[in-house]
């Protein structure tokens, strides 16, 4: 079946009956519809109902023989898994629909929503990066999601580890929309349950376009990233390696009209070789949140609130750890550190470890010849 990009001026309206939401959701959850060819479909036929009649007949056309539409049985529970989560439908035409992504020939026809939809009015800017973001990525992303949630704009991310879990967490308090991957009742990274939990009680939302109760698989996540992009004015990248997710929502955005900007990182570290590229391939360089706010469009409601640091898990008592807590402390310090010194001081801090824990794993890893100790107490990875 052709699944061409199809774009109106006019979308149609969205539904208004339980009937209408069924026979929607039915169309989109039938086999080889995707939006495009829901899109198409709609504007073939006028509604999702005599798009559901019309299309064994034109996939019949297109070569594929019995093909059948997606159960009502399949849909209904859908819904009921919706009802049982707290989730929402927003289909494209609703007001609470993000007016950014509606504009776009593949916008997603509906999206399952958890938490206050009110932040999708206001304006909007994605912040991404590395799931194993450094200490100094870190602290960058959280300042720059702060600073941004205090000019009035809502922090839009995948709530991956790294850089998006800084980034929701500095703007709990502002706004902040995590763009699932999976069901918009599946939490993946299982880690950040808690972060996704305290997204939506202080005001913010889960977002996706996938079925309840869905775990997210790979390819899920460069057709999440349309989202993330498509929804904001402009992407921050704050750390990616030269092949990476991240880069693919900067893609994502250069295809969609919108800003793409990065802060910029050492040569020898991998995890700024992304950031680096777009740089030198025209993106906005990024050294504050003024830089961001410059190239974006002005927002009206400035939140007065400022960054929220995460808060790290206690660490246990030196003589109850275990190798395995141990080879995780090792690998936490080693993901935080790069080329770039970093003091020996702020590495505890952004651990949210204690020093008694933190010292005897440095002097560990100095000894096995993957840290080096600089002059002024700073720290650094030994290049390799």
């Amino acid at each position: 079946m052709r699944d061409e990009r199809y774009s109106s001026i006019h979308p149609p309206l969205p539904p208004t009956t339980e009937d209408d939401r069924v026979a929607w959701l039915r169309l989109l959850r039938s086999r080889r519809v995707g939006p495009t060819t829901f899109w198409k479909l709609m504007a073939d036929h006028g509604t999702a109902q005599r798009s559901l009649e019309a299309l064994p007949e034109v996939a019949r056309a297109a070569g594929v023989d019995g093909y059948s539409l997606c159960p009502e049985g399949v849909v209904l529970a859908e819904m009921k898994a919706a009802r049982m989560a707290g989730a929402r439908m927003i289909c494209r035409g609703d007001g609470a629909y993000p007016p950014p992504l509606a504009a776009l020939p593949d916008a997603p026809p509906l999206l399952w929503a958890i938490g206050s939809p009110d932040v999708l009015s206001r304006p909007m800017v994605a912040v991404v990066g590395a799931r194993n973001a450094s200490s100094l990525g870190v602290r960058m992303a959280r300042s720059l999601a702060g600073d941004l949630g205090a000019a009035g704009y809502v922090v839009v991310s995948g709530l991956a580890r790294g850089i998006d879990a800084a980034a929701h967490g500095a703007a709990l308090a502002s706004g902040t929309v995590a763009v699932l991957a999976g069901g918009v009742d599946v939490v993946y990274p299982p880690e950040n349950a808690r972060l996704s939990d305290e997204i939506v009680a202080k005001g913010g939302l889960r977002l996706s376009e996938q079925p309840m109760r869905i775990q997210p698989v790979v390819r899920h996540f460069p057709v999440r990233n349309r989202i993330i992009s498509g929804m904001t004015s402009g992407v921050v990248v704050v750390e990616a390696a030269a092949k990476s997710g991240s880069l693919i929502t900067a893609r994502n955005a250069l295809d969609q009209g919108r800003e793409v900007m990065a802060v910029p990182g050492h040569p020898l570290d991998g995890r700024a070789g992304g950031c680096n590229i777009l740089i030198r391939d025209g993106a906005k360089l990024v050294r504050s949140a003024e830089d961001i706010i410059e190239q974006l469009p002005p927002s009206p409601e400035p939140s007065g609130q400022g960054a929220l640091p995460l808060e790290a898990p206690p660490e246990p008592p030196k003589d109850r750890r275990t190798l395995q807590q141990a080879a995780a402390l090792h690998q936490q310090i080693l993901d935080r550190l790069g080329p770039s010194p970093v003091s020996e001081d702020q590495l505890i801090r952004d651990l949210g470890s204690a020093a008694k824990a933190v010292s005897p794993a440095l002097t560990d890893l100095e000894l096995e010849g993957r840290v080096q100790r600089q002059p002024g107490g700073m720290l650094a990875l030994v290049p390799r």
